[in-house]
């Protein structure tokens, strides 16, 4: 697969989000497995199974050394979404954190860098304020004349504290429901959910119409896919796997260790 030269005509990135929207509403769960730069985006765009390519704001931002949320300037995110969006053939969905303080021009600028796609935080901010801010990340591909994938994120669980889950799953439901009539194209509720949680924002929020992911004591893709969830993506945690190889490949042979029969090539453009 060639690395592209030139980005996207908006003819191309409407057409993605098409494919991107497709993926979403397909019974079989869209997997994601997040990337950080034009290398990881390549090697995960080869294999077998990878339908879209999504970007991981956390993992991007500490590439170049800054701390996640929004800490990053927005500038450098916005390149490094468009090298990612070079080096692959497949649509992409970026992370655009909470939008930036302007949900809407962030939109436009990740259009223009060639995403089709994007999650976008709502940091449980107040309900209304919340819904203005999808409904502006909706618009803006509207105005660019491209069906944006809008995969809009509550915090309803994450940030819920002290109250009963409950209240913050019925929450997350509420606000699902409302960023879908806002134009989004599905709900991510990041949260570790058993079975009977996920079931409920299903009823709630609607099948193919949630977005779940898969930390450490998750479900497995196929349990939240026959729960009709759209989607499951691993946030930093790809990144977190491959700096972990990194150590210990790096203390091996710092303590005189060689390198490991067969290792793979894998970064050559």
């Amino acid at each position: 697969m060639n690395a592209e030269t030139s980005p996207r005509s908006l003819d191309r990135v409407a057409a993605d989000a098409a494919q991107l929207t497709q993926a979403y509403r397909a019974p079989e769960i869209l997997r994601v497995v997040n990337v950080w730069d034009a290398v990881s985006a390549r090697v995960v765009a080869e294999l077998p199974g990878t339908a879209a390519i999504a970007t991981a704001g956390h993992a991007i931002a500490a590439s170049h050394g800054y701390g996640d949320g929004e800490q990053i300037p927005l500038d450098l995110m916005i390149a490094a979404i468009e090298r990612i969006v070079r080096a692959v053939d497949l649509p992409v969905t970026a992370d655009l954190d909470g939008g930036f303080a302007d949900a809407g021009e962030t939109v436009r600028r990740a259009i223009g860098a060639g995403a089709s796609g994007a999650n976008v935080e709502d940091r449980l901010r107040p309900f209304d304020e919340s819904v203005a801010l999808m409904r502006a990340a909706v618009e803006a591909g509207e105005r660019e004349g491209v069906p944006f994938a809008l995969n809009a994120r509550t915090d309803a669980l994450i940030r819920g504290g002290d109250r009963p889950r409950s209240e913050s799953i019925a929450d997350a439901i509420e606000r699902g429901r409302a960023y879908l009539d806002a134009g989004a194209t599905a709900v991510f509720v990041p949260a570790i959910l058993n079975a009977e949680e996920t079931a409920q924002l299903v009823a709630g929020i609607g099948e193919q119409r949630v977005s779940v992911i898969g930390l450490p004591g998750a479900l497995r893709a196929a349990e939240y896919e026959a729960l009709g969830v759209a989607r499951i993506s691993y946030g930093p945690m790809p990144q977190n796997v491959a700096l972990g190889a990194l150590k210990a490949l790096g203390a091996d042979l710092l303590a005189d260790g060689v390198l490991p029969a067969g290792v793979e090539q894998l970064n050559n453009f």
